[in-house]
């Protein structure tokens, strides 16, 4: 069973165009570890992340691939947590923006910075 922690972290990563459809392809072939490296790849997910990635694209689920879409992910996903960002990135906390956005999720710190930062370009706090 996969934690929500880990779902979350799977629909906030951006993963390009190419790689989800090649994962599709590759896990409709019955080929799933071939399918999670190649998201591996691509996002530099966890192994465990790309796994629910993985199983998200076979239901039907889209991931986005860019931060600007990450970041309407994460605000419908977790609109408090958006909240709670927004409210540190005012207060001039980018860091502590950034160190709360991966205790919450499993979001490598190349990634929370990016979504960090397009939230505070959203907000005007850049």
């Amino acid at each position: 069973m996969t934690s929500t922690k880990t779902r979350t972290t799977a629909l906030i990563t951006p993963v390009g165009p190419e790689a989800q459809d090649e994962a599709r392809t590759l896990a409709a072939e019955g080929r799933t570890a071939k399918a999670v490296r190649r998201l591996r790849k691509d996002s530099g997910l966890g192994l465990h992340t790309a796994s629910a990635a993985l199983d998200l694209l076979g239901r039907g689920h889209t991931l986005p691939t860019s931060y600007r879409q990450a970041l309407e992910s994460l605000r419908h996903l977790d609109a408090p947590l958006v909240d709670e960002l927004t409210e540190l990135l005012r207060g001039g906390g980018r860091d502590a923006a950034i160190k709360l956005l991966r205790e919450r999720t499993d979001i490598d710190l190349a990634g929370g910075y990016h979504l960090v930062m397009e939230l505070a370009a959203d907000i005007g706090s850049a």
